[in-house]
């Protein structure tokens, strides 16, 4: 039985999350809660695929079989209620880099692609870095009249005037939302799928955080909503948030129209892309097949972890504004009752409280004042981060 509470050492592993903090200019000993990897092991049945076949020895080039699109087949059915084909599956190294191909497999040099920031940073730059013009419909936050809390809602006015009046191509949604933790509800879906299909725009959805949706709500896939909806949907999953196994470089897209599907297919051979990482297949397979039971107690514990950091944040830190995720694991914070530049809120929490965060001004538009916190690990580390938040603000304000 996995143990969420064991503190598992990665300094030292060429861990992204801890190892290169003094690459980026930040303090030696911050706590980092930044990038979206969680501190704990994989699933033993992952771990114990990957040893089966490392003592095999031979790393060769491997592909996808029928038995593992079964396991896959079996995850979506069960989890999300999506009777997937799998003939529709491209695999691909990661979500981002998908993301990347269907910029390019589905837009020209110059044309409008759509994104709702505050969002998942990539979306901007991967428009940018292939010289496609971004465009925003910004989400909106709002004071929720029956309860008396503020979440995000999308513009569909702007959103829908912004595809007109841009000539847009291709809308990129985070779904579940990245950063400020929205799961959308059926209804707002259909009417971004309706809005798109009326004005000829493909949706490349990225679902990567399907798995990671608290109890009173579900998580959606675009595409499953209606034919006419999948036919302009390209949808991008991986294990790697589900299960923590980014490093092994899979993932996979769902298209199920077939001009898309080799115009997307074209594209990823033309970067000289073909099979993907051999372990990554076999975990994926294991994960998928055997991780559910894990999953399943990891959201438990998440949810602990949440509940306790909105205590502490109300004893400890009422000036910060939680804003109340639907899913996922990251925590989108608002500090601006602090009236601090985005420069000194990040100065005081790295140099001062010694924290490593995302800061909400790389998300875009409506970020700024807001910090982004990863409470993927154990609860004693989280206590540390919170402790070093709270103490830091209560010498600069005491």
């Amino acid at each position: 039985m996995e143990n969420f509470d064991e503190i598992i050492e990665r300094r030292g592993t060429s861990c992204l999350k801890y190892d290169f903090a003094i690459e980026r200019g930040l303090p030696k000993d911050v706590l980092p809660f930044w990038v979206a990897d969680m501190d704990f092991r994989t699933p033993d049945a992952v771990i114990n695929e990957l040893m089966r076949h490392s003592r095999h020895g031979i790393f060769g080039y491997t592909d996808i079989k029928s038995d593992y699109l079964d396991v896959l087949a079996d995850w979506f059915l069960a989890r999300h209620n999506w009777q997937i084909d799998t003939d529709t599956i491209v695999t691909t190294p990661g979500v981002v880099f998908a993301i990347c191909t269907a910029i390019r497999a589905f837009t020209a040099v110059g044309d409008a692609v759509l994104i709702c920031p505050p969002v998942y940073y990539p979306f901007a730059s991967s428009v940018r870095e292939n010289n496609r013009r971004l465009v925003e419909s910004p989400l909106v936050l709002r004071e929720k009249s029956a309860t008396g809390s503020v979440g995000y809602e999308m513009d569909f006015a702007d959103f829908e005037a912004k595809i007109k009046n841009n000539g847009v191509k291709l809308f990129l949604l985070c779904s579940p939302h990245n950063p400020v933790g929205r799961v959308w509800r059926k209804d707002e879906l259909m009417r971004i799928g309706e809005i798109c299909q009326k004005n000829n725009v493909v949706i490349v959805a990225d679902e990567i955080h399907e798995d990671f949706v608290r109890c009173g709500h579900r998580h959606n896939v675009l595409a499953n909503l209606s034919p006419a909806i999948d036919d302009i949907t390209v949808t991008c999953t991986s294990p790697s948030k589900t299960f923590n196994m980014a490093g092994l470089q899979i993932a996979h897209t769902f298209i199920k129209n077939n001009n898309l599907r080799q115009k997307f297919r074209h594209e990823l051979a033309a970067v000289g892309y073909s099979q993907p990482n051999s372990l990554g297949i076999f975990a994926a397979k294991a994960a998928y097949g055997n991780g559910g039971a894990w999953l399943d107690r990891l959201l438990v514990y998440l949810e602990d972890n949440l509940q306790k950091t909105k205590t502490f944040l109300t004893e400890r830190l009422p000036k910060v504004r939680l804003i109340e995720p639907d899913g996922t694991y990251l925590l989108w914070l608002n500090f601006s009752d602090y009236a601090m530049t985005d420069k000194e809120l990040d100065d005081l929490i790295i140099n001062r409280g010694k924290l490593w965060l995302d800061g909400g001004h790389i998300f875009g538009t409506g970020g700024a004042g807001f910090q982004r916190m990863n409470i993927a690990c154990p609860w004693s580390v989280l206590q540390e981060g919170l402790e070093r938040l709270a103490k830091c603000f209560e010498k600069r304000c005491g």
